[in-house]
């Protein structure tokens, strides 16, 4: 099993800074990628960046040049820092780990969420 906490949203003003973690703890080892989706009211949920077990990292169009992800990996821990952010960047936060199971079959888990709201 996997755990993931996350941490670090909150309310801030448009073209604030916030910096989101996700500490991963348990079997987090044949671990692919790790990475932060989005879902706001009434929208489905939606990728906006991961980074991979070699480092490499992708971000949503709507983000780039604004969000940043990172990872620690003696901490076990992913960062999503977020700049210029805008109303629309409003929504729950998860933390995403994709690992390969015992049977080579990938596995997402999920954080709980954290909202970030962006006021105008």
């Amino acid at each position: 099993q996997v755990q993931l906490v996350e941490s670090g949203g909150g309310l801030v003003q448009a073209g604030g800074s916030l910096r989101l973690s996700c500490a991963a703890s348990g079997s987090i080892f044949s671990i692919n990628t790790m990475g932060w989706y989005r879902q706001a009211p009434g929208k489905q949920r939606e990728l906006v960046a991961y980074i991979t077990s070699g480092g490499n990292t992708e971000c949503a169009d709507s983000v780039k040049g604004r969000f940043t992800i990172s990872r620690d990996n003696a901490k076990n821990t992913v960062y999503l820092q977020m700049n210029d952010l805008k109303p629309e960047d409003t929504a729950v936060y998860y933390c995403n780990l994709n690992k390969l199971t015992i049977a080579r079959r990938p596995y997402d888990y999920w954080g709980q969420g954290t909202q970030v709201t962006v006021s105008s």
